[in-house]
């Protein structure tokens, strides 16, 4: 069974909870156009709605009586949320036809969210679709990435250079300052507050190349001035991406190998 629940913007008010949660809170009909919001529509409808409104979807007064139908449309919800079952058997019927449509009513009714987070953030939205599987779901992701994030850092843990490269990208100190295990305790903090940062940039495949550039603006042999990477007098990247694909152009070999003849001089 699949349960979700349609409920209210909670109000800031400084009357007695009693009174709040004794208060009649509808979503009502809306027009779209000059045809009211319809949950269901098509052939679903002609499968859905005879249940609910007791004849055929090729009888004459259908499209009239659909229409009332969702013309008075109008759900309640308590203080609390009101639950609705919308469990789809396998053949795609609804086990409770009713209060399926009504979800999908919800759905695309102006005033309600897909999720408390965009209520909040929306204008005229007063409503919202609390979904347990999706917050599960979202909650499971989140546990995910941070085994991700542990198996990277178990990776690096294993190649103190990489280590070092990525606590210099990660936060534009010098590694150098910091011994292996300083460096390790660092990168483990860092993974702990963001493992999806930590992961990105432990996968990323310009890690190597990225700490090089880092590194050249660190020792003076790359200048850095806003986004812009400059060797000498020229403009070698006007931001990180272009400079990467400068570095990765065999064109500039001479120039790139310069470079990095300099950066060990000052190393």
């Amino acid at each position: 069974m699949r349960k979700i629940y349609i409920r209210r913007k909670e109000v800031n008010s400084f009357l007695p909870k009693e009174v709040r949660v004794a208060a009649r809170v509808a979503i009502g009909s809306i027009y779209v156009g000059r045809q009211p919001l319809k949950g269901v529509d098509g052939d679903e409808a002609k499968k859905l709605l005879p249940q609910i409104l007791g004849l055929p979807a090729d009888h004459p007064d259908f499209p009239r009586i659909e229409k009332d139908y969702w013309a008075s449309m109008r759900v309640k919800i308590p203080f609390a949320g009101k639950e609705l079952d919308i469990t789809v058997r396998e053949d795609g019927t609804p086990e409770n036809v009713e209060d399926y449509i009504t979800y999908k009513w919800c759905q695309r009714h102006r005033q309600v969210a897909e999720s408390k987070e965009e209520m909040d953030a929306l204008s005229g939205k007063k409503f919202y679709i609390y979904d347990p599987q999706k917050d599960l779901l979202k909650k499971n992701k989140s546990v995910q990435v941070g085994k991700d994030a542990d198996k990277e850092f178990i990776k690096a843990s294993t190649d103190p250079k990489k280590m070092r490269r990525l606590l210099r990208l990660l936060t534009s100190v010098n590694p150098d300052k910091f011994t292996d295990l300083e460096v390790e305790n660092n990168l483990y903090e860092i993974k702990g507050k963001d493992p999806a940062r930590f992961y990105k940039f432990a996968t990323d495949t310009d890690l190597d190349l990225k700490d090089e550039i880092a590194e050249m603006v660190e020792k003076d042999v790359l200048r850095k001035i806003g986004n812009q990477h400059i060797a000498g007098d020229e403009t070698i990247g006007e931001n990180l991406a272009d400079t990467l694909v400068y570095f990765k152009n065999k064109k500039n070999s001479g120039a790139i190998n310069a470079l990095r003849a300099k950066l060990k001089e000052v190393k």
